[in-house]
Order: C-alpha cells, then structure tokens, then sequence
C-alpha cells in the first residue's frame, strides 16, 4: 500500500489504465472472454513492459480490498478516469475482470497480438519522448511561440536533455520502421500531436527523417 504518496499517487498506474479508455467512449467494455479496445490498448503497451501490468494488478487489488467507496481513498478515486461500467454491473465487477486479462498477459505476455497501436492514448504511450517533441514544439498554435517550424525544431534540440532527444530520434526511426503507409504515418503522428504540414515538395516520411537527423545529438 501507498497511503504516504501525495493525492492521485496511490493508483498511479491504474489511473494510467483507465486513461486508455478515454479514448474509446469512457465505457468498460471488456468480457470475461475478450478485452474491450480500451484494454486491448493497455495490453499491448503492458506486454512490451509487464511489470505495469503487475503493478495494476497490486493497485487494483489495493482499491479493491479497501472498497471503492471508502473515505479513505476518496481524494485518490476522484484523481482516477471515471469510466463507466455496463448497466447491470459495477466498477468493482469490471475492475475484477480487467485484473483477470492482466493476469493472463503475465502468464503469457507473447499472447496478446502486436499490432500498431489504435487510439491516441497507445500511440502516446508506445512514443512518450516523440510525442512531447511533436506536441510541445509543432502544434497548431506553435507559430504564438517560434517563428517557423524549423525554429520549433531547433529550439527543442538546444532547450532538451541530449538523453531525452536520443530517445526522440530513436522513436522516429521506430516509427517509421512500424508504419507503412503514408496515411497510417499521417494518423500516427496526428495522434503525436503534430498538427503542421510537411514543407513543399517533401513528404511526411522525409520530414520526420530530417527532423531526426537534427534532433539526434552528435557524439
């Protein structure tokens, strides 16, 4: 248990949990047979990193045993997604059947099937560093804060940890090595939260490519 932790801690990888239900209408739609999509997103993360999964299963375990409603968690529950659960059934009901898919995937990680990630939340979560490049520094409203794209890109290489932009110009090269198509890239890297065009006559490919090489840090 984790009563020490500030408020909103004490089920920090649950909440991370729920989070990927958001995307896909803030219901619980598992079965005891089959995760829902929202799920299937967290499985799929949860497989590359079992560990989270262990650690949902502890927290949810945790709530659980103290009661969904009990004072003593009530600040920790409000900081939590609010996902509903199915007429007829209960938060707790649908927690019990999103601990039992987690303890399959410990059992048998290679179980859950490896496709690209399906929801903004998973691409975000499969992406961490690209996505803060790409939503933090080439948004929409990025022209309020550099004058051009290629000052956005510079800006992120001089303002960010050299470990920090490793690990986006490596998510870059995964990216790209995952996606196909040149439709699937566009939807990727909108879900990154890249709102801008490629400049003329260059391709989205090829603007990540470039953006790689100028982020990477030189050894």
């Amino acid at each position: 248990m984790s009563q020490a932790l500030p408020p909103g801690q004490r089920f920090y990888e649950l909440s991370d949990l729920l989070e990927a239900y958001t995307d896909t209408g803030y219901m619980f739609s598992d079965t005891a047979e089959t995760p829902g999509p929202g799920l299937s997103s967290y499985l799929r993360i949860a497989a590359r990193d079992p560990a989270r999964a262990a650690t949902a299963i502890d927290q949810i375990d945790d709530l659980l045993s103290v009661g969904l409603f009990a004072e003593e968690i009530a600040d920790e529950v409000e900081h939590l997604p609010h996902i509903r659960p199915p007429m007829g059934t209960s938060v707790e009901d649908c927690l019990r059947v999103t601990r039992e898919h987690l303890r399959r995937l410990l059992q048998d990680p290679s179980r859950v099937p490896r496709t690209n990630p399906q929801t903004v939340w998973e691409w975000n979560e499969r992406f961490p560093e690209l996505g803060q490049f790409l939503g933090g520094y080439l948004h929409q409203n990025y022209s309020e804060f550099h004058a051009s794209p290629d000052d956005a890109v510079h800006e992120y290489a001089t303002e960010t940890a050299p470990e920090n932009r490793a690990q986006a110009a490596q998510e870059i090269t995964e990216l790209l090595a995952m996606v196909a198509s040149e439709e699937e890239l566009r939807t990727a890297a909108s879900a990154l939260g890249l709102d801008l065009l490629p400049p003329e006559g260059t391709s989205l490919r090829q603007w990540l490519e470039i953006m790689g090489r100028r982020i990477a840090p030189t050894s």
